[in-house]
């Protein structure tokens, strides 16, 4: 018995020294690095050290003023590292801990520097502390094989093998199920217990007592059963373990382990496409972990679902939807006090500005009994966390009364829990005039919620229908009262729990100030008098309610009569105008007509229609669907419609520009004559045919020219510019022999030519096809997709590529720029879905690109109003981009629409921009001749001149 518990002892000393010599080793290593780069660089030290002081200053300060700054905290915990400055780097890591969790490299460079200095004090309680705060933070394998690790020096104190086995034991219920990472712990704790079974064996020879036979058959077991715990589970490199187990055991595989075994492997099988994923993919792997979720959820394993959402959060920790569907499944499955509890506490800690997952665990904690002064205090918290808007501040106060309402005996007339309920009433209503309208602006509770709520308990469960009252003509007071549904509001509040007096008072008050549904509201006044009413109140309401109306639909008709006044207004302006080009027009002509030899040309012009064709051709109207104009995400970029204009008839000869060089009045050669009046407006085929545009005005011959550029997509069987006046017009129709080429073309959209985008589209007659469907850009939110500002002009889509890269999976990159191709350091980001874009805009707002700052938001497009159109009464020129703000976006621009003023369209304010038909223009006080166009048919010759307006 002594022999054996000296060698016992003798082996617990052993592994002792071992790891304390390992633990040297290492110290001596970092001291023995340290040196050796002090020598390499001693000249600059001392300047290096005064900039790191300097630094370490400044990031202290910021962080004083906003505690909440994580980069910050980073960056000051390692200049603090590489000073050496160890009481200040506990106190900063100390910091970050109180309101981060800390990262798996955080929280091992803190626990080596911790494990070296308690060598010294001889304290490893300090040190199994900072280690519980750890494993508490996030699932990492790499901490508890630390943890373990650190305990086995330890072994030899009162109960020290004991406490290395419990560690192992948490360390297998928390990461013992990680398919790649798991089997490593259960090795560790396998290689402890062959290692205490060494030193239970008795010498060679000798023959064991019974004590240590049976000392010697319990290690033994507890080493079969470790191997058979982890065979049952699904782990990668199963068939190794089998293998060691089969030659570890002198008694072979039992047929109940290789059966589980068997189960486990295929188990195994089934992951490991998940798992390889997941191994192929680049960080942040959100999509691949979604996926991999939804499969465990289906499996039904909650071990395996709980590992796998820890893993995911691990590596997504900023991603609020992540957090909210992990603390949603630990309520309403596992319903574990203390995992749920300590989940919801650590999502808020690493996303503390997202309202919903406060209110969950102010719900998760009073599910689970927590005492009141808890609750209280996570509340607290929860309004200091900085919320995004002020409907937030709204939501958490009413979870929290939702809360003290659940605590209150309304049995009782008053009691401390009623008391502090009205107290929390009054003071979410001071909080939310005070701190949040000074915040953002706006109360974040116009309709008085809170109120509301406070009045129907009050008037329910309090019996004090007075205090109701007071609560409700607060509630009036605040703007309240022209809105239909707040005074019916409270009429039922008063119907339920008061008296015919005041339901009638408050109708008669509500017929009174109502503004939005004047009717609605005196036809319930008529109907509660038919049922609870004298004679005498009937005809009261009668008088009232014709009276009210009366004076409503007065008011009505002078808005009408100022609106068609208006109207009228803009019509004759319209008309003024309309005369003044005519008048205009034929002066010009007059004057041409009076030129010696210019008589026969003002006639045959006379004669035909400024397109060189019969008048009696409808007009062609184009609309490229999705292949012209910018990437729009929002209002920040020009764009181009040519569904209205723009047609491609052939100019007459006389109309063509002359190459450079030619000699003015030189006649050109018959070859080069387009034949104009030869072409067969019946033989053109809108869906052989594509439409071009953005081309430069000064391209020399651009029938030659395009037929160059698109003869690679197919057999062309005719190419038509469009001219004016002064010449080429940028625009022009390619009709190929067969359908297929158009799908090529299609293909050339965006190239470059002549230093500006080519814009190919589809050529579509809309008098033929009046179903067509307009694209429309998008004009929502688009949560899926972000918007970056303040790009360098330099920036390629591929360095942007690589910035975003590690957010998520992007499905497109659009950098924004100018009719003339060149960039406007302006780009949107489309990822595969709304968590990767949020995670993105948290950590790439702000970040520094070739020494310029990127601002990053969710796309929030705003609606085009009237307001925000060009003055078409102004020269194109003379307009300028006014700066505009639209929501969290920031700065945009007006856009210019290059469609004539003639044929621009009115939209509603109302109107939705989607993909699908455009709203039909509604009547409106602006616009020249829109009117006219749209009341009736127009020509070629009208269309033309609207056209040529300059």
């Amino acid at each position: 018995m002594a022999a054996t518990g000296n060698a016992e002892e003798s082996q617990l000393q052993e592994m002792e020294e071992e790891a304390g010599m390992e633990r040297e080793m290492d110290s001596d290593e970092e001291e023995g690095m340290g040196i050796e780069n002090s020598d390499d660089e001693e000249d600059d030290s001392s300047e290096d050290d005064k900039e790191n002081e300097a630094e370490i200053q400044r990031l202290e300060e910021q962080l004083s003023i906003n505690a909440f700054d994580y980069n910050c905290h980073v960056d000051l915990i390692k200049l603090l590292r590489q000073e050496g400055e160890l009481p200040p780097l506990r106190k900063a890591r100390q910091k970050m801990s109180e309101l981060f969790p800390l990262t798996e490299e955080i929280w091992l460079d803190w626990l080596k520097d911790e494990i070296r200095l308690t060598e010294e004090e001889q304290n490893r309680e300090k040190v199994y502390e900072l280690f519980e705060m750890a494993v508490k933070d996030y699932i990492c394998p790499e901490i508890w094989l630390e943890y373990a690790q650190y305990s086995i020096g330890g072994m030899g104190l009162p109960g020290g093998m004991e406490k290395v086995r419990c560690i192992f034991e948490r360390a297998l219920t928390a990461v013992g199920l990680h398919m790649t990472k798991g089997a490593t712990v259960w090795e560790a704790y396998r290689e402890f217990e062959n290692v205490i079974l060494a030193t239970v064996q008795p010498p060679p020879g000798s023959v064991p007592t019974c004590e240590q036979q049976a000392l010697l058959n319990a290690q033994l077991e507890r080493i079969h059963t470790l191997f058979r715990r982890q065979l049952a589970i699904p782990l990668m490199d199963m068939e190794g373990t089998y293998a060691e187990y089969e030659e570890w055991s002198d008694q072979g595989v039992s047929d109940t382990v290789s059966q589980k075994f068997k189960r486990a492997l295929q188990q195994m099988e089934k992951s490991k496409p998940y798992e390889e994923t997941l191994m192929a993919a680049e960080p942040p792997k959100l999509a691949e972990y979604q996926t991999y979720i939804d499969y465990e959820q289906k499996e039904g394993d909650p071990a395996r679902i709980q590992i796998i959402f820890e893993r995911a959060l691990a590596e997504n920790c900023l991603v609020p939807d992540m957090w909210a569907k992990y603390t949603k499944y630990l309520d309403r499955q596992l319903k574990i006090k203390d995992l749920v509890l300590s989940s919801h506490d650590r999502a808020v800690r690493n996303c503390p500005w997202t309202m919903g997952l406060w209110k969950n665990y102010l719900i998760a904690l009073e599910r689970h009994g927590a005492d009141h002064q808890t609750i209280s205090d996570v509340f607290e918290k929860a309004l200091n966390a900085g919320f995004i808007q002020a409907t937030d501040y709204v939501n958490i106060w009413e979870a929290y009364l939702d809360y003290l309402r659940r605590r209150v005996d309304f049995s009782k007339e008053s009691s401390r829990e009623l008391e502090e309920l009205r107290a929390a009433f009054t003071r979410s209503l001071d909080y939310m005039k005070q701190d949040v309208e000074e915040r953002f602006s706006e109360s974040g509770d116009p309709s008085c919620t809170i109120m509301q709520v406070w009045a129907k308990i009050e008037a329910l469960h309090c019996k004090n229908i007075q205090k109701a009252r007071e609560l409700w003509d607060s509630i009036m007071t605040k703007g309240n009262a022209k809105f239909a549904n707040m005074w019916l509001e409270y009429y039922n509040l008063e119907r339920s729990y008061g008296d015919a007096l005041h339901c009638r008072k408050a109708l008669h008050r509500a017929v009174q100030c109502t503004s939005d549904y004047p009717e609605h509201v005196c036809e319930v006044l008529l109907t509660f008098e038919r049922v609870e009413g004298s004679l005498e109140d009937w005809d009261a309401a009668v008088q009232k309610t014709e009276t009210r109306l009366n004076r409503v639909n007065e008011q009505r008709a002078k808005v009408a009569e100022k609106e068609a006044h208006l109207v009228r207004q803009e019509e004759e302006k319209t008309e003024q105008r309309r005369r003044a080009k005519a008048d205009k027009k034929n002066q010009k002509k007059g004057q041409k007509g009076s030129r010696p030899g210019e008589k026969r040309k003002a006639e045959d012009e006379d004669n035909e229609d400024e397109w060189g064709e019969e008048s009696e051709q409808p007009p062609k109207r184009h609309r490229g669907e999705g292949n012209q104009g910018s990437f729009r995400g929002g209002g920040a970029e020009e764009f181009m419609e040519t569904e209205s204009g723009l047609f491609g008839r052939r100019a007459p000869p006389c109309r063509r520009q002359e190459p450079p060089g030619a000699k003015r009045g030189q006649q050109i050669a018959p070859a080069t004559v387009r034949k104009t009046q030869e072409d067969n407006p019946e033989q053109r085929k809108d869906d052989c045919s594509v439409f071009i545009s953005n081309l430069a005005f000064s391209m020399e011959d651009p029938e030659k020219r395009l037929k160059e550029l698109f003869e690679s997509c197919g057999p062309i069987q005719s190419v038509r510019p469009v001219y004016a006046a002064k010449g080429f017009r940028g625009y022009c129709y390619v009709q190929f022999e067969g359908k297929t080429s158009v799908s090529e073309a299609l293909k050339m959209d965006r190239r470059e030519v002549d230093g500006r985008p080519m814009f190919v589209s589809l050529c579509v007659d809309k008098n033929k096809n009046p179903d067509f469907k307009v694209f429309k850009y998008n004009t929502n939110l688009e949560k899926h997709k972000i918007f970056i500002s303040g790009l360098p002009f330099s920036c390629t889509k591929e360095q942007l590529e690589e910035l975003c890269n590690d957010q998520g999976t992007i499905k497109d990159i659009r950098l924004v720029t100018n009719r003339s191709g060149k960039p406007k350091g302006l780009a949107y980001v489309e990822f595969e879905d709304e968590a990767q874009a949020s995670q993105a805009v948290v950590k790439l707002d702000g970040t520094v690109l070739q020494e310029h700052t990127l601002s990053v938001a969710i796309s929030n497009p705003p609606h085009r109003t009237a307001a925000d159109k060009p003055d078409f009464s102004r020269p194109m020129g003379a307009m300028m981009p006014r700066a505009m703000v639209y929501g969290s976006r920031g700065k945009g621009r007006t856009q210019l629409s290059l469609i004539p003023r003639s044929l621009h369209r009115q939209t509603g304010s109302e109107s939705k921009a989607e993909n699908g038909t455009a709203p039909k223009p509604t009547g409106g006080a602006s616009g020249d001749a829109g009117f006219e166009a749209q009341a009736k048919p127009m020509s070629n010759s009208d269309f033309a001149k609207m056209l040529l307006r300059k």
